[in-house]
């Protein structure tokens, strides 16, 4: 079952042949690829429900060695590893961005279910995974960190939906000195006007 989208921007390899016959300078940077969606600067939460599709977006730089494909996958803080988008994370090398339906993949791995937890997104070229820097060949990724919920199902009241957090809210305050203190003072300020009243 797909489970998203893939979009990109096509760009000429070094050479349009094999990376293995490619030229590369050894003073050329190694390739870098970095994410611009969702920004990194603080932890995107993305809510796994129907039709809510979560985007990645990249930009490459200093890539003369055009990977033929890149692999994106979620890494979660519980260890499992999940992949992100409609190809099971293999997506084409030119690609700058791929749209992740985590509803889809959900509802299609019940035996792997996403986690409400912290997840680290990783992409890397045909060097795989661990990938040393290279010249001109791209650079595995880790750099983003985001975050995936679910939405609790709606209760109706008539269906017996209670809120223990209120009553124990009121609770506390009927039990609170101060509330005690306030009704004790508002019955005799009653009972002393009552008597006031009854004398004139």
């Amino acid at each position: 079952t797909q489970s998203g989208s893939v979009s990109g921007s096509q760009s000429r390899t070094a050479s349009g042949t094999a990376s293995s016959f490619l030229s590369i300078p050894q003073s050329a940077p190694a390739g870098l690829l970095t994410v611009t969606q969702p920004p990194q600067q603080s932890t995107s939460y993305f809510k796994v429900a129907q039709n809510q599709f979560i985007t990645f977006g990249w930009n490459f730089s200093y890539i003369i060695a055009t990977p033929t494909h890149l692999t994106v996958s979620a890494v979660c803080e519980n260890g499992n590893t999940y992949p992100v988008g409609p190809t099971d994370g293999i997506i084409p090398g030119t690609a700058t961005s791929v749209v992740w339906d985590a509803y889809t993949y959900q509802t299609s791995h019940p035996n792997l279910p996403l986690a409400q937890a912290k997840y680290t997104l990783k992409i890397w070229g045909d060097g795989g995974p661990d990938a040393v820097r290279e010249p001109g060949v791209l650079t595995p990724n880790s750099a983003l960190q985001f975050a995936l919920y679910t939405p609790q199902a709606y209760t109706p009241i008539t269906s017996g939906w209670s809120c223990a957090g209120c009553s124990s809210a009121v609770s506390q305050h009927i039990a609170h000195p101060t509330f005690i203190a306030l009704i004790a003072t508002l019955m005799v300020m009653f009972i002393s006007g009552s008597a006031l009243l009854r004398r004139i």
